[in-house]
């Protein structure tokens, strides 16, 4: 189905600003997946993950993590679909399977299909509550609230992100606010939120531009 000018140009932003988090993945991930897989699943006696699983993650790693704002190769997405399939069927009950989602929620993501984006974050969501890793469920949520705010569904969103212990990841919450209350009319809400992004430290950088021409246009009402 071919798609508006308005909605490539929004499919555009949110994957520049899916890749610009990419930190969270490309460093974030891997670094993490080593460390969680390594030490937690070793550890607990609730999760049995077996070496093929592992293996099969490994591979799809190797696919999918690549350098921040950088998509994944072309030739590399079918294999990368066929592994998250796979690891999400026969070890749906692991932590495996729930990174596989995130992974493809990116590749939906980089296909402009938000709808499979959107259902990949809101499986991983509601089958987090045997993962002890709050950076992979607030990754997650803040993904998800993205993607919901691209379909127009800004109460949503904010219902998503609602609540969320976002340890390192609270400036990007706050300027996902920030957009969302902007999307709603909301203006002065949205200036608070996109100002406390500023003092938690965001590096986004279109972040002071957009509380400048919001700050402005505010003051010139």
């Amino acid at each position: 189905m071919a798609i508006s000018a308005e909605e490539e140009e929004t499919l555009e932003a949110i994957k520049r600003w899916w890749n610009d988090s990419g930190k969270f993945v490309a460093m974030g991930i891997a670094a993490i997946a080593v460390v969680y897989f390594g030490w937690q699943a070793w550890q607990s006696s609730r999760e049995s993950v077996t070496a093929e699983a592992s293996a099969l993650y490994d591979q799809l790693s190797d696919l999918v993590v690549a350098e921040p704002g950088q998509p994944i190769a072309e030739a590399d997405r079918a294999r990368a679909q066929q592994l998250i399939s796979r690891i999400k069927s026969e070890y749906s009950g692991s932590t495996y399977a729930l990174y596989s989602a995130l992974f493809a929620a990116r590749i939906a993501v980089d296909n402009n299909d938000l709808e499979t984006a959107r259902q990949e974050l809101e499986w991983l969501v509601a089958n987090a509550g045997r993962s002890t890793d709050p950076i992979l469920v607030a990754v997650a949520k803040l993904r998800l609230g993205r993607v919901l705010l691209a379909q127009g569904q800004g109460a949503q969103a904010l219902t998503v992100i609602g609540g969320v212990d976002a340890g390192a990841l609270a400036a990007d919450f706050d300027e996902l606010r920030g957009d969302i209350y902007l999307s709603q009319g909301q203006r002065e809400q949205a200036i608070a939120a996109y100002e406390a992004a500023l003092l938690g430290g965001s590096g986004s950088p279109v972040l002071q531009l957009k509380l400048n021409e919001l700050q402005g246009s505010t003051g010139a009402q």
